[in-house]
Formats: structure tokens, sequence, C-alpha cells
């Protein structure tokens, strides 16, 4: 069975009785890998009758959703580029219309409907606005998956609500569908879906299954038949093969080249000369080796032989350097592009000359203040280029961190990294979303959630806390609560104590970092750092006496106690007298 989507494509457009065609149509079937890694997209855009410049609109949003969406980055889900893509669009349409002499007058600026799909691995990605339909086939059955962004005050007259380049703020409609071999889409502009009925659609399909340009061309034709006096324009898909994989085939996919043997100092290996083992763990082992022609270091990394039965480990360890590869950050362990062709299966990154975060904390058990947030900064500034990609880290611990000669910090190990991209795939090979170390990890992942940018957020706050600590901010408690009930009694432990001079702020700063609940953590890395050089006023209210934070409540309090007191003292009077 093929193991990659394949889809038949037919397409036609005519102005119909009308000057100018206003529709834009278009798609595009890229080969492998972006085809796997980014779908196949196709779109249709209908320009408004009232405008003389809709076609500009038409065609800049279908060229736009064709060709921008591929640069893209293939770590970002489909509904996140499609979203960067037709917003920035939608923003320079709007920015033309204003700057254009139909400013005063939207309904004759650059303005259009649109409607597109991303077919990815086994889901459709539909995308909406305006009145322009998406349809759907299965057998005998047709369905409509779209709804018109109209509004109908009579019969005769109607207008439309929402269309690409109408307001500066994009407003899409965006769901997901499964796809099965067979399924054939439809996209129509109003001017032939008010004239060609679910008969006029089948019966085209069936009467030229094998030309589908000809049945988008023969639905065209019957909707000017029977007098539709619109542009019209008609896009089919049919899903020719989705990918389906056995677990075995997608293991022996991931298998072709083999592993490499054991790895000893003064070693030759594939171009490069062993030195020594940096470090070995269940998962991989890593080794320092330079290459033979430029005696330049680099860090080998091997999958232990313990996990390499284990698809799910493999699928990782190759998606490591994937991962790596599309990271380019000061604050990222960086990898390497080898021009020498592989012979077994291992992966390539720089060397970094220092030692962990672990270790560097035992050799500084009491850091200034200052030093640990330059760390804490370089740490977050790697995290946000990781969320910038869609990507979650996961794993972001001390041991995973590396601190070079010059004090550069340095996330390492991406084996447990999400992927939005990645995640859309279809694969057999189950995916574990908690792969990271328990005293580290997010609440939220212990509770079996997935995780957002919070959850790293969680884990880099956490390693703040214990740098200026030496401890974890809810002890060994944490590891232990897998309910959310017991993980709403924890209570946080706060920072300040006797032997170390912390500010009140950092305190609140570091609790708010590492709340249980997600929604009142910081949302991104930058946040959190940002409140580490800069006091909060509600971390410094927390930390005062009521008299320096609020002197009017105090005075109040203490005026209501002194009343409370002479009435007690008057009654006492009375009743005694």
């Amino acid at each position: 069975m093929p193991d990659q989507l394949d889809v038949a494509i037919g397409q036609f457009s005519s102005k119909g009785r009308k000057p100018t065609n206003q529709d834009f149509h278009g798609a595009c079937l890229p080969g492998q890998p972006l085809r796997t890694t980014k779908g196949i997209p196709v779109g249709l855009a209908d320009g408004i009758s009232s405008s003389d410049v809709s076609q500009v609109a038409s065609e800049t949003v279908v060229k736009a959703f064709l060709d921008d969406y591929f640069c893209t980055s293939e770590a970002w889900s489909v509904k996140h580029s499609v979203y960067q893509v037709l917003t920035a669009t939608n923003y320079w349409l709007h920015s033309m219309t204003r700057q254009s002499q139909y400013r005063y007058d939207q309904d004759k600026g650059y303005v259009c409907t649109f409607s597109g799909i991303v077919f990815k691995s086994t889901t459709a990605h539909l995308f909406h606005i305006g009145d322009t339909r998406i349809y759907r086939m299965r057998g005998e059955k047709i369905k409509l998956l779209t709804s018109d962004h109209r509004l109908r005050v009579s019969q005769d007259t109607s207008y439309l609500t929402r269309a690409m380049g109408f307001r500066d703020e994009l407003e899409i409609d965006y769901q997901t569908i499964a796809v099965e071999q067979g399924d054939v889409f439809f996209l129509l502009t109003d001017g032939v879906y008010e004239f060609a009925d679910d008969d006029c659609l089948r019966q085209a399909v069936a009467q030229h299954a094998a030309d589908l340009d000809a049945a988008a061309k023969q639905i065209v034709t019957h909707a000017l038949d029977h007098d539709s006096d619109d542009n019209v324009t008609a896009q089919i898909v049919r899903i020719e093969s989705v990918p389906r994989q056995s677990l075995d085939e997608a293991f022996q996919k991931l298998t072709e080249l083999p592993f490499p043997p054991e790895l000893i100092p003064r070693m030759e290996f594939e171009g490069y000369k062993v030195i020594r083992e940096l470090y070995a763990s269940s998962r991989s082992h890593v080794y320092l080796v330079t290459d033979l022609e430029t005696e330049q270091p680099f860090a080998l990394k091997t999958l232990s032989v313990e996990q390499q039965n284990d698809p799910a480990h493999l699928d990782r360890f190759l998606t490591e350097e994937w991962i790596a590869r599309r990271l380019n950050h000061a604050n990222v362990l960086k990898a390497f592009p080898s021009n020498r062709q592989r012979h077994s299966l291992y992966t390539i990154t720089e060397f970094i000359e220092g030692q962990t975060l672990t270790q560097w904390m035992i050799d500084n058990p009491n850091p200034n203040l200052e030093t640990v947030r330059s760390i804490v900064e370089q740490i977050g500034k790697g995290l946000q280029a990781f969320h910038r990609l869609e990507m979650l880290h996961q794993d972001l611990r001390p041991e995973n961190i590396m601190i070079d000669a010059q004090g550069t910090a340095k996330i390492i190990d991406f084996g447990s990294t999400w992927v939005a991209g990645l995640a859309e795939r279809t694969t057999p090979i189950q995916r574990d979303h908690a792969l990271g170390t328990v005293q580290y990890m997010a609440p939220e992942y212990l509770l079996g959630q997935s995780g957002t940018s919070r959850s790293d957020v969680f884990s880099l706050g956490v390693i703040a806390y214990q740098m200026l600590t030496g401890r974890l901010p809810y002890g060994s408690k944490l590891a232990r609560a897998r309910t959310r009930s017991a993980q709403n009694k924890l209570n946080y432990e706060t920072a300040m104590d006797v032997e170390r001079e912390i500010p009140v702020w950092i305190d609140g700063a570091l609790k708010k970092a590492v709340q249980i609940n997600p929604n009142r953590r910081y949302e991104e890395p930058s946040e959190f750092v940002y409140d580490l050089r800069h006091p909060r006023k509600e971390f410094l209210r927390d930390g005062q006496p009521l008299l320096l934070r609020d002197p009017a409540a105090y005075w109040k309090r203490v005026a209501l106690t002194l009343l409370f007191l002479l009435i007690t003292v008057c009654f006492a009077w009375i009743i005694t007298g």
C-alpha cells in the first residue's frame, strides 16, 4: 500500500457573462519531503462584483497561500503556517484599500472571499472566509463543510460579513477532518453552487473519473447553461491514497542504515577519529570525535544498544538532528551538515567544551544573583527559539544545559522535543508526551495532559529556583502528586531564607514561574526573564508590611480595632455601672 499522500486534481474557471474573471484558483503538488512535512495546498478566491480591483485581491491571496506557505517553517503546524500567511496578506490588502481612492468605500477595494485546503498526511485542514464553499463527497453522499459569511436582507439582497482585506484583523474559519481514500472535495464559487446541485457534481466525477479537469469544466458549463451570470470556478480534489504503514514497515524504514559498531578511543569511524566518550546513558552514547580532514572537533551521538529495537526511541533519535538543523541560536546546540555519505546511524553536532549546569551548580553552590540571572536569561532565549518554531523542549533540566568556557549556556538533547509540524504526521509509532525528568517536569505532564510553552517555563523556573536556593520549590512532593487534588495541596516553599539575600520580588517571579496551575504561570520565558530584572509592584506588595504597601488600609484597620475596643469598654462599663 502507498506510504504517502496522493491526490488527483481538476480545475476550470470562466469569466462567464462578465467582462472580467475576478476568480483565481490554484494548487501545488510538491515532491518529497515537502509533501510529508508541509502537505498539498489547494486554494480558491472569488472577487466581489462591486470592486474593479477585486481580481488583484483574489490573485494575491491564492498565490500567497500556495507560495508563501512553503516558506514557513516545517516545524510549524499547518494552522499556524497558513494563519501567518493569510494574516500578512489580509493586512496588505487592507492597507492597499486604505491608501487608494476606495478608502471610504471598502466594497470597491482590494477585497475577496477565500477557501483553501491543505491536505497533510491523513487530514484535511480547511480555511474559509466569505461565501466560496467546500464540499466533500464520500461514496454518494455530499456534505457542505463551510458556512457562508453572508447576511441576507431579502431574497434578492445580501451582504458579505467577512472577506479577505475587509478589515485589518482577520477572522477566518478553521477545521480539520480525516480523509479516506476515494474522498472527493469540491471548491466552488457562488456562481457555480447556486446553479449546480449534488447530482451535477456526482455525474461530473462519475463521467470523467480519469480526467478531473473535464469534470470541473462540466460542472462550470452546467452552471452557465442554467443562467449563472457570475464568474464560475470549480476545483475537484480526489484522494487517491493516504499514508498507511504497519509498525514493522515504519521500523524497517527507520533502520535502513545499520547501527554503528562499539566506538573506542583512537578508532577511526566514517571519516572521524574517536577521542573519548563524553556521556553515556540508557538512551544514548556521546563521543568526542575529530574530523580526519579538518581536525575540527564534533560530538557524535549513537543510540544505546538497549534502545536499538525500540521504534519510538529510534524515531526520537533521528528527529533530534532534524530539530537541531532548524534551530539557529547561540543558546541552542548546533547541528553540522556532513558532506560525506553516512553508512551508519549516528548524529553529528557541535562540540561544547565546558560542563553541564548540574556540575556548574556543584562547583558554584552560592552563585550571586547577577550570575544566576545571566544564565537563566540565556536559557530563556534558547527556549524562545524553540517556541517560535512551535516546539516544546519538554526535558529542560540542568543535565541538558551546557555552560562553555566563555560562560555561554546552551540547551542540548532534543530527544523529548515536541514539534507541532511533526505531530501532524501519520505514524504507527507511539510517542510519549511526558518524557522529561519528574523533578523538573511541569505538573500537567504528570496528569497525562499535553504541554504548552508554559510547561517549559515551569522547568526554567525550577532551575532558577534551584540555582538560588540549592533545593526544589516543592521538594520531592511534586513527583509523588499524580492527581489534581494532590497537586492542589502542594505549597510553594519561599526562596527567601536566612542564608540567602534574595529580594522579595525575585521570589515573587519564581513563585509565578512554578505555579501548579499553568494558567497562572508566565506564558513565555521572556516574561519571566524580564521580571527577574524589573520588580513588579504586585511582588513588592506581597512581601511588605501592610503599613508600607497600603497605609490607608493599615490606619483603617487600626481605627476599626480601636473602635471595637472602645465599644467593648463602654459596654463593660454600662453592665458594671
